[in-house]
Formats: C-alpha cells, sequence, structure tokens
C-alpha cells in the first residue's frame, strides 16, 4: 500500500492527468466534455479519471444522468506543503549567494578593480 502523497505524485506525472486537471479547477464538468480536447477514447479518458480519483484528486458526483467530475485540491496542498520545504532551502541557497556576491562587489569596488563581463 503507497501513501496519499505518492499516489497524488504518480498521478500527476502524467501529462494528460494534469491538463485533466487544469480543467477541472475552472470547474466541474462531464467525462464527455473532459474527453473533448483530447485525441482518446471515452475509455481512456475513464482510465485516467479513475487514476486521479483514487489519488483523491478528482471527486465524481451523480445527478440523474449526469455524472460530474470536480477537483478536489485537498492532496495538492499536501504537494504544497511537502514542496514547501524545498522551496525554503533554495530560498535561503539564493539568499546566501546574493550575500556572498555583494561582499566580492564591494572588495571589489575597494581595491578598485575595474569588473570585466566574461562570455
Amino acid at each position: 500500500m503507497t501513501d496519499r502523497l505518492s499516489d497524488t505524485f504518480a498521478a500527476l506525472a502524467d501529462p494528460t492527468r494534469r491538463a485533466i486537471l487544469a480543467r477541472l479547477a475552472l470547474g466541474e464538468t462531464s467525462v464527455t466534455d473532459l474527453a473533448e480536447p483530447f485525441e482518446m477514447s471515452l475509455p481512456a479518458v475513464s482510465k485516467h479519471l479513475k487514476v486521479l480519483e483514487r489519488a483523491g484528486l478528482v471527486v465524481r458526483g451523480r445527478d440523474a444522468q449526469w455524472r460530474p467530475c470536480r477537483l478536489d485540491p485537498a492532496p495538492l496542498k499536501e504537494v504544497d506543503n511537502w514542496v514547501e520545504h524545498y522551496r525554503r532551502f533554495w530560498e535561503q541557497s539564493f539568499d546566501r549567494l546574493d550575500e556572498y556576491l555583494r561582499v566580492l562587489q564591494a572588495k571589489e569596488k575597494k581595491s578598485g578593480r575595474k569588473q570585466t563581463k566574461r562570455s
């Protein structure tokens, strides 16, 4: 059994599924409408939807004969929380690099050396 974050990343790994989620971010719609921009059969789109459902990213309802699909963003929040740690790491790394460059520029200015462009 895999964890929810792994299921979410596995679902997001496919560009068709990401495109389906992007469409559902605009509002709920039918499988037929979701399938329209893709050159694939309705059963193929349904398979993608099942993967998204297992990951908790899509919920299908029932309204008489209409089976609307809608986005459930909760698993995406979990991805965002996981990525946040790494975002802070990169921001801190860039801040340290920025500070280092300021120190180098100050030293060059103090010593009177001209800055040269490298190609």
